[in-house]
């Protein structure tokens, strides 16, 4: 029962879709319990209350009520039930935000247009805006992923060499929890991100400020992990745009230090977190492509993280 609330509840929905599937789920339930009373309520009755044997004639109504009219319509009406509501939870967002996500072994890239023109790429973090229905372009480079934020609506399968759509329309400002919800390997569990829902005015002004390149260190030991990021190569697998850091196989990470965690929700967004990624990321998530760099002296280590932490 301790599933059935918080930020990854499909049982407190938090945009139209989610309720659509939510109702389903309660009357599925209610059928459920409405059969599992009938069939208790009939072995107590055989059992306690009339302990003998019963007439043929009852016995094969029984039989052929409960247990060959009974199941295809209660079967049939959640079906009939069920379909009806695709048409609605496919519904494209016609002049809505549609945002690319691509699940890759272990981490989202999601990347959105730009009234300019250009891409602004996030990693492991969705924003959307309240009230306004958004399209999402579901792509993998390697295996299949599964695209599921529960408060917000179903799951979608994201497939190699094919492209899936979804459409969400969020009724609720919040946070709340998305997940990869199809076994893709080793970290699969430790695959999650965060979903932001914000007021439009709100969302219109962060996607500006996303757009912009990253802001110039702040102070000595800042500048000091700047230099260390571009001398260490770290430039090669990620970008900051601003910077000659132009990598495209990692996150972007023009702005990581502003994202609501780190590592695909496994770690907090704060300098000692990204020392202990940095240091040994395959310790905190096995299997991750990123290399160690632990063999870096400590000053270079704190540097780099407190470079990253800053680049809001």
């Amino acid at each position: 029962m301790s599933g059935c609330s918080g930020p990854q509840s499909a049982l407190q929905p938090a945009g139209v879709d989610a309720e659509q599937i939510a109702r389903l789920f309660w009357w599925m339930g209610g059928f459920l319990i409405l059969i599992w009373v009938l069939v208790i309520g009939c072995a107590v009755f055989v059992t306690y209350i009339r302990p003998r044997p019963h007439d043929s004639r009852a016995a094969r109504w029984l039989i052929l009520g409960g247990g060959v009219i009974l199941p295809p319509v209660v079967l049939g009406v959640l079906l009939v039930f069920g379909l009806s509501l695709l048409p609605s939870l496919s519904a494209p967002a016609e002049d809505g935000l549609q945002i690319s996500v691509s699940g890759e072994r272990w981490w989202w890239r999601v990347q959105y247009p730009t009234p300019s023109g250009d891409t602004v790429e996030l990693a492991n973090e969705v924003r959307l805006p309240v009230g306004e229905r958004v399209g999402f372009r579901l792509t993998s480079p390697d295996v299949i992923h599964s695209f599921w934020i529960p408060s917000l609506g179903g799951k979608v399968d994201m497939i190699p060499g094919r492209t899936t759509r979804l459409y969400l329309e969020p009724t609720k400002v919040g946070v709340f929890r998305g997940a990869c919800a199809e076994f893709c390997g080793t970290s699969h569990a430790l695959m999650n991100f965060r979903v932001v829902v914000m007021e439009p005015d709100a969302f219109d002004t962060w996607l500006e400020r996303q757009a912009s390149p990253a802001q110039p260190p702040q102070g000595e030991l800042a500048r000091r992990g700047q230099e260390a990021f571009i001398a260490n190569g770290c430039g090669a697998c990620h970008t900051i745009r601003g910077t000659s850091a132009d990598g495209v196989l990692g996150p972007d990470l023009t702005h990581v230090g502003s994202r609501l965690s780190l590592g695909a929700g496994t770690l907090p967004t704060d300098t000692e977190a990204f020392e202990r990624w940095i240091r040994h990321p395959d310790a905190i998530k096995p299997g991750v492509n990123m290399p160690a760099f632990g063999m870096l002296p400590a000053a270079q280590l704190s540097a780099i993280a407190a470079y990253l932490s800053e680049l809001k």
